[in-house]
């Protein structure tokens, strides 16, 4: 029996929705296209709605033709310019692999190294402007080098006009990216889409990626239509269709398990319709769903009735502010009425804790009636006149329904978690970002190892983070980074700084308003624990060119720097000792220092030293062509190190001190440091 993740369909076989026939039809259509000026497609929908899958299904027909398929996935870059590099570096390496097309991919490579050096395309004016300014910048910079962008791209239009078949570029999960690097994107396409025999497949939700591209009087939808040659929307999956999935995908994932718990026939009908299938729009929820029913009911070893296990499921998965708050509304959800002289009255507390929960589900309060009367019939005495007594708990306790306290206290301690990977450690967080503590503690309990991958997960909400999020989950992510430990990278992966930056930044982005996003700053700072943390924090919402991303005014930002600046000056060498980045600390402190200020003086202490040579560390790592092997070669940022020590002769003394001390795990650091000393200085080619 296999489980689907949440992953779209890669074969035919696993295709439930009939969609191979009209997915060859479309991929039959783009071979018939007209791409001697190049050409570009688009499939649409919302997400989750199946457009990756619809891709694969359509991948048979592109091999039959023996037409080269690439893929580049756009959540590998961050900025204008690592998206050139990255999008030439990635589609050269890939064109390498086929011995027939290695000449391609070298030029396009050249290409790409090229154009990469201009400084990609300006930041104003409207979409066709910008385009026209591009080709103005390339073709003025071909006339100053003797081997230009322009005659480059002639030498990839040439290799390309000599090609049989097209190439086909696929760009897949777009509109998950935020608004400017969609923008990016589309400017790339834009720029490249002329390239004779080059077709581009676009994958994105339409209304997502109009926005994305509106400004300026000019509609995403206009400039969408002169971008498209043509596009495929994936029609909705019909309610019908939906709930045969549901059924067949549940039946799967309960078929090895021994103990699914008691099943009662007569109430499944109702929880499954007013509760499981409204929360399901497409395929990837019904593998999301399927996937989480699996290992809870595993988990559950038969101890809870599994209509009511199948329908809190669909709660916890796709309505989890709600299902966090159950762990606060068990009595609310679960006391019945005292039978006998003196009846217990209604706690207004209780009350408060249902109705809070009803409103929780913001426009799913009918969902949530649902499931407070199909699985916890005592509540309704707080929002209607049904009322249950004593004598139902012992029904309810003998059906191992969760409308009994005990029974509903041992499903949420059995649920919390177990078996699942990054991506639903990153779902249980989520529903915690509004409380700092709860946050806090979830994260801290994970593999230390896996909380990166956790982390860049939170990136999926971003369209649901809001200001009561901003403060809280902040906080926790910022005194967690220094924590997470730093792994061996390929070429191209973000580290775990700036995966917790970029979650950190649209986290802020949802609080709006600069004066409110001070206040929510000014509340943050003093609860980091690390000096690196408050000057991550400081520098993204600030106006530093290149960092700061201006959320605050720059009056602001300047007044938190400079008390940022004066803390790092006051701070005892102990504490310097346990940043990880006291290098970079230290050196930020002295050259953004005003005039006025105090001068930054390091403490002469061989433990300080080290401690500044460690962070200065750097490392090169570089890949040959038709290689895959990564080779690494230590570096010192070592300017900095002579600024942040005013000149090279007291970096040399506190170098030449450290002979003198017993550091054995740092000597090949010290040795690195010496040959900077002797004047050595590491050359572009230079490895060693």
């Amino acid at each position: 029996m296999t489980v689907y993740a949440d992953n779209p369909i890669t074969h035919p076989e696993d295709d439930d929705l009939g969609w191979a026939a009209p997915a060859g039809q479309f991929a039959r259509q783009i071979l018939k296209l007209d791409a001697t000026a190049g050409a570009v497609v688009g499939v649409l929908g919302a997400w989750g709605s199946g457009k990756t899958s619809f891709i694969n299904l359509a991948r048979p027909e592109f091999q039959k033709a023996g037409a080269p398929v690439l893929d580049f996935n756009p959540w590998m870059f961050s900025g204008t310019q690592q998206l050139v590099e990255l999008f030439f570096s990635e589609l050269s390496a890939q064109l390498r692999m086929r011995p027939d097309l290695v000449n391609l991919g070298e030029s396009l490579a050249d290409y790409g190294e090229a154009l990469s050096g201009l400084g990609w395309l300006p930041l104003v004016g409207t979409w066709m402007e910008r385009v026209r300014f591009a080709l103005e910048i390339i073709r003025a910079a071909s006339k100053h080098r003797k081997h230009g962008v322009g005659e480059t791209r002639v030498k990839v239009e040439k290799a390309l006009q000599g090609l049989t078949r097209p190439i086909l570029i696929i760009l897949d999960d777009i509109d998950r990216l935020t608004g400017s690097e969609i923008r990016d994107i589309f400017r790339l396409v834009r720029l490249t889409a002329s390239f004779p025999n080059l077709i581009y497949i676009t994958a994105f939700d339409r209304y997502r990626v109009e926005e994305a591209l509106a400004e300026q009087g000019i509609s995403g939808r206009d400039y969408l239509e002169k971008i498209l040659q043509f596009a495929i929307d994936l029609p909705p999956i019909p309610q019908f269709v939906l709930s045969q999935q549901v059924a067949s995908s549940l039946n799967n994932a309960l078929t090895d398990i021994e103990k699914t718990g008691p099943f009662q026939q007569d109430v499944w009908p109702d929880i499954f319709s007013e509760i499981v299938l409204p929360l399901i729009r497409n395929m990837r929820d019904v593998r999301r769903y399927a996937a989480a029913i699996n290992a809870t009911v595993n988990a559950l070893d038969g101890q809870v009735a599994l209509a009511d296990a199948l329908g809190l499921e669909a709660i916890r998965v796709f309505l989890p502010d709600v299902f966090i708050k159950l762990h606060h509304s068990v009595d609310a959800l679960t006391s019945t009425e005292h039978m006998g002289l003196a009846p217990r009255r209604n706690s207004p507390e209780l009350t408060k804790r249902v109705e809070d929960l009803i409103q929780t589900g913001r426009q799913h309060t009918d969902i949530v009636r649902a499931m407070i009367g199909r699985l916890f019939p005592a509540a309704l005495r707080h929002i209607g006149n049904t009322t249950y007594t004593d004598n139902s708990k012992a029904t309810w306790l003998k059906e191992r329904r969760v409308a009994h306290k005990d029974i509903l206290g041992f499903y949420l301690e059995r649920v919390a978690g177990e078996g699942l990977q990054s991506f639903t450690d990153a779902e249980r967080a989520w529903t915690l970002f509004g409380d700092r503590d709860l946050l806090d503690r979830y994260l801290r309990s994970l593999d230390r190892t896996r909380l990166q991958d956790v982390i860049a997960s939170f990136e999926i909400y971003q369209d649901e983070f809001t200001t009561e999020h901003a403060v809280p989950a902040a906080t926790v992510l910022l005194n967690l980074q220094p924590d997470i430990p730093e792994r061996q990278r390929n070429m191209f992966e973000l580290d775990s700084r700036f995966t917790v930056t970029r979650v950190v930044l649209r986290l802020l982005r949802a609080v709006k308003e600069p004066d409110a996003t001070d206040r929510a700053v000014r509340t943050i700072l003093p609860e980091l624990k690390s000096l690196s943390s408050k000057l991550e924090l400081i520098r993204l919402v600030g106006h530093r060119e290149n960092v700061g991303h201006k959320l605050i005014s720059e009056n602001a930002a300047a007044a938190l720097e400079r008390l940022w600046r004066d803390e790092v000056r006051t701070a005892p060498v102990k504490q310097l000792l346990k940043e990880r980045d006291i290098g970079a600390i230290l050196f930020s402190a002295k050259r953004e220092a005003d005039p006025s200020e105090t001068a930054l003086t390091v403490p002469e202490l061989p433990e300080l030293t080290i401690a500044v040579l460690r962070s200065a560390r750097t490392e090169v790592r570089s890949q040959s062509l038709n290689s895959r092997a990564v080779r690494r070669s230590a570096r010192l940022q070592w300017d900095a190190l002579i600024d942040l020590y005013g000149n090279e002769a007291i970096l040399r003394q506190r170098i030449e001190q450290l002979e003198t001390t017993q550091l054995e795990d740092d000597r090949d650091l010290i040795e690195l440091a010496q040959r900077y000393l002797s004047g050595w200085r590491p050359s572009r080619f230079d490895e060693d």
